[in-house]
């Protein structure tokens, strides 16, 4: 006979504290972005025609009328040491808030989202050094430009963040805006890296979909593990 429901365990309509519910269609969601990833791989590495007009946007973004400090301060926010320090900062609070509410595995979105974190080096660094493609006008070296590292280290430490905040809000309308304000941003720091010429979007946009897999991935992690059972 089941028990009751523990005070602190999660509620069938609403995703548990610290915790981001998990997507419908997991396996068809990571096969979109496996197949959209090796589809854009396939055309950097080849010369393929998305390639010539990913270079043409690229220089065409360059010369935007978006000032090059403000360019630089949007691109500097997908570095590490600004990155990596803000979800650090949320994992210690969601954990501290997840651990005083006593939530089942408090621990385990904050650990999901460092190991995510600790993935995109180890994802990022082989595919540069198997891709080799050059960087736009300007940037030295002979290649190891895609995908870009600053995009996805932008893409996980604040997505990460906001998957973590993201059950916090009561409101629907305070889940939305956090929702969009990580998406914008990151769209922002991806035109600043383009913008400033160290990328070419498609760099940015092949991190993009990389990492969403891996995030997704952290999603599902805690959805199957960071629940408690009902016992019977």
């Amino acid at each position: 006979m089941a028990t009751s429901q523990d005070p602190h365990s999660p509620r069938a309509d609403a995703p548990p504290g610290g915790r981001a519910p998990a997507p419908g269609r997991p396996a068809l969601s990571l096969t979109s972005c496996a197949l959209l990833f090796t589809l854009l791989t396939w055309q950097v590495v080849t010369d393929g025609p998305l390639r010539a007009v990913d270079e043409r946007a690229g220089r065409a973004l360059t010369g935007s009328r978006l000032p090059d400090r403000a360019a630089e301060f949007l691109a500097d926010l997908g570095n590490i040491t600004v990155a990596v320090p803000v979800l650090a900062a949320v994992i210690a609070y969601v954990s501290w808030h997840g651990r005083r509410a006593g939530t089942f595995r408090w621990w385990l979105p904050g650990l999901a989202a460092a190991v995510a974190m600790a993935c995109v080096p180890a994802l990022v660094a082989p595919l540069k050094s198997l891709i080799t493609r050059p960087g736009p006008p300007g940037m030295t070296g002979e290649g190891g430009f895609y995908p870009s590292g600053h995009a996805a280290t932008a893409l996980v430490a604040y997505g990460a963040a906001a998957l973590l905040l993201l059950p916090l809000p009561r409101a629907a309308y305070g889940r939305r805006e956090l929702v969009i304000g990580c998406a914008l941003l990151n769209v922002a720091i991806g035109f600043g890296l383009v913008r400033r010429g160290y990328h070419w979007p498609l760099d940015v946009v092949a991190s993009w979909v990389l990492c969403a897999a891996l995030l997704q991935v952290m999603v599902l992690v805690v959805a199957r593990y960071g629940r408690a059972r009902a016992e019977e």
